[in-house]
């Protein structure tokens, strides 16, 4: 077994919606970054890459690479799937916690987990999302912006 853990952080800036484990959210700011900004997506990644000894997602995605800029965040998952694929490794499972004080996202969760299980060609039982708040404290209780924590374990594929 190979466990990895993956975080990320993006801050709000002006926008009407975010995008969260690939699901659009209407809210009152987007995320600044150079693809999407799905921070959901960008965890689950770096704990993919963890797991494989693989480095991290700036390493093989990195913002400096224009033709990255705006991509959907669920292709650069998809990827890493592949590169998982080609490691012989196969997903045990992964948990996502979602730091963020807004918007609320309980009602998203098990839509994130379905989109990312679909990426990886695992049920979507094998990627938990769960969301908290920082009880108002912090950079993020301030709503300046979103993290994510993940966390996932693989082994060798069959």
């Amino acid at each position: 077994m190979r466990i990895g853990h993956g975080y990320d952080v993006h801050a709000f800036c002006a926008g009407d919606s975010i995008v969260l484990g690939g699901v659009r959210i209407a809210h009152s700011n987007g995320l600044l970054a150079h693809s999407d900004g799905d921070v959901v997506v960008h965890a689950v990644c770096d704990a993919l890459l963890g797991a494989m000894g693989a480095g991290d997602i700036g390493r093989h995605f990195p913002d400096t690479d224009p033709e990255l800029f705006g991509i959907d965040s669920r292709e650069l998952l998809r990827r890493v799937s592949g590169m998982l694929a080609a490691a012989h490794l196969k997903l045990g499972n992964a948990d996502v916690t979602i730091v963020a004080q807004v918007p609320r996202l309980a009602r998203y969760v098990d839509e994130m987990s379905a989109n990312m299980a679909a990426d990886l060609g695992v049920p979507s039982t094998q990627i938990n999302v769960k969301a908290t708040t920082t009880e108002q404290l912090g950079y993020i209780g301030r709503e300046e912006g979103i993290a994510v924590h993940a966390v996932a374990i693989l082994s060798p594929a069959t």
